[in-house]
């Protein structure tokens, strides 16, 4: 597993609900927000993805909140990868208040998708190796 890329991000007051904490949706936003971050620094685009004819899918996410996030907090949310070898992997993520406090750890199953075919690719990192300037970010 690599060691977890991490991207800031402060609550914004629209993202509460009525009890004034985060609401439950805005969580995956924060994760894929941070996966995208990743696929950035890492120097893979969406054009680049497409021109290889893939792209990343959701197959799977678990959330479990910890603490309650805040309009105004700052969150840290990392993002480290987990390779099989097959079809799919793994994202690990948590989200870490500014004084510390995890205040969620989120799962998720993913992998790529050929675009033409619409089946899932075999060793997705192959194409992540290969599209990544610095594959470390996933490490690979």
């Amino acid at each position: 597993m690599s060691e977890p890329f991490s991207v800031r991000v402060t609550v914004r007051g629209y993202e509460t609900d009525v009890q004034g904490h985060v609401n439950q949706s805005v969580y995956i936003n924060y994760a894929e927000h941070a996966r995208w971050s990743l696929l950035q620094a890492a120097g893979i685009t969406q054009t680049g993805l497409i021109g290889k004819g893939v792209g990343p899918v959701a197959l799977e996410t678990t959330i479990r909140y910890k603490r309650e996030l805040l309009a105004g907090d700052e969150v840290d949310v990392t993002c480290a990868f987990e390779w099989s070898g097959g079809k799919t992997f793994r994202i690990l993520q948590t989200m870490i208040k500014a004084d510390g406090t995890v205040a969620a750890e989120l799962t998720a199953v993913g992998g790529l998708l050929d675009l033409k075919e619409r089946r899932m690719v075999a060793n997705p990192q192959d194409y992540f190796k290969e599209l990544a300037a610095d594959p470390s970010l996933f490490g690979l």
